[in-house]
């Protein structure tokens, strides 16, 4: 109980209620976080308010200090793109340090590629008290048994970046407009091959990963934006072999299929990672730049270096200071046992496989090329100039603005 009270004198009726009110308050761990409670008295954030200086986090101090319970981050690996480590974590720890959580208040995991090791991770999470979940979850099988688990003992469930098909209809779900991310790839490929003079474009389509719900929702989106150059003739499609996000994968594949097909010229690609396997194949078939289109998400510096040196026609920059942010005030509401506001939990996904319509957060992307890059992933401190611009590379940072 919270509290005790001694007195003199007790009257029956007081003892019968205190019996029953220490009667009701077990030690089970059957249910960690409360039911959702009116926002009324919590701050009132919105999804379009994080900033890079995570100051918005600070607004949740308050609420942060109602809560309790662990926070548990499992992310999926460290090889299908390098953000989880070089973005996620170090964004994730800043948003919960600024809402002023402790060290020992949360907790992030990476899976290292094994569907195992996460349900390890999450197990020991909840074994450690563990109120919220946030899961990027390796593919939607492992990952729905995994929050089934947690839902089932009151943990509060959080799907980040991905969603995880089949998941607990009472989950949340942190990302992007992954479609929007797809169109975003789709047009930045039609306007390099116009920019870039690519006659009569025989195209390859390099998918992602199959089990990966945003793979679907990302092709969805270019695919819908490129379909009208197929149906009018204006470009071939060559083939769209089946995806993955194992670059060296990736890069066996485009050679298989450039060997084959020698008349491919532009190659739709998903991600920077898969992009740089495509343009190592490329740059060993001494193909110029600025000739042949590829594309990319993630703002990775292999990526925004190979826009630079004229091999990738853009990227689809997601601030994952964002994307953090808002996984880690959603995460703040929901182990204080408050309902998140609207303004936050702006739209829904569906899950194709409950069909239920997941209560989502969704933030913005950005397409980067050489004529935004200073004024976005520069300016945002997203990476340093030292790095980017190592080398040969001063000069196009220079012609980019870039200092």
């Amino acid at each position: 109980m919270s509290s005790k009270r001694y007195v003199v004198a007790i009257s029956a009726t007081f003892l019968f209620a205190t019996l029953l009110a220490a009667c009701s308050n077990n030690d089970s761990g059957s249910s960690p976080t409360a039911a959702p409670t009116s926002a009324a008295a919590a701050p009132e954030i919105a999804a379009g308010d994080f900033t890079a200086d995570f100051s918005v986090m600070k607004q949740l101090t308050d609420l942060a200090s109602q809560g309790t319970g662990l926070v548990g981050v499992l992310l999926p690996d460290t090889t299908t793109s390098a953000r989880y480590v070089t973005y996620d974590a170090p964004y994730l720890t800043q948003a919960f340090e600024a809402a002023g959580l402790s060290a020992d208040q949360f907790k992030i995991d990476n899976a290292q590629g094994s569907a195992d090791t996460m349900q390890t991770q999450a197990e020991a999470d909840i074994t450690a008290g563990a109120s919220v979940l946030l899961v990027d979850a390796l593919d939607s099988g492992s990952g729905a048994a995994i929050e089934a688990n947690a839902a089932s003992k009151g943990v509060a469930v959080i799907d980040y970046d991905r969603l995880t098909l089949g998941g607990p209809d009472n989950r949340y779900y942190v990302s992007f407009d992954n479609v929007s991310v797809g169109k975003l790839i789709g047009q930045g490929e039609v306007d390099c091959i116009a920019a870039w003079n690519v006659k009569d474009p025989n195209l390859l389509i390099m998918d992602g990963d199959p089990t990966d719900n945003n793979a679907k929702l990302f092709a969805q989106g270019y695919n819908g934006i490129l379909k009208s150059h197929f149906a009018d003739g204006s470009y071939t499609k060559v083939g769209e072999p089946a995806g993955t996000w194992d670059p060296p994968t990736a890069q066996t594949t485009f050679e298989q299929q450039f060997t084959a097909h020698p008349e491919i010229n532009a190659v739709v690609t998903p991600n920077d990672d898969n992009a740089n396997a495509v343009i190592s194949v490329l740059q060993k078939n001494k193909i110029p730049p600025n000739t042949f289109p590829t594309t990319g998400q993630d703002a990775s510096p292999s990526g925004l270096q190979n826009i630079l040196k004229g091999y990738q026609c853009g990227t689809v920059y997601k601030p994952i200071y964002l994307e953090a942010q808002a996984a880690a005030a959603l995460a703040l509401y929901l182990r204080a046992g408050v309902t998140p506001p609207a303004a936050l939990v702006n739209a829904t996904t569906a899950d194709s496989t409950s069909g239920a319509d997941v209560a989502s957060v969704y933030t913005v992307p950005i397409w980067v090329t050489t004529d935004n890059m200073a004024d976005t992933v520069v300016k945002d401190g997203a990476i340093k100039v030292s790095d980017l611009c190592a080398g040969q590379l001063a000069s196009a940072c220079a012609d980019a603005g870039i200092s």
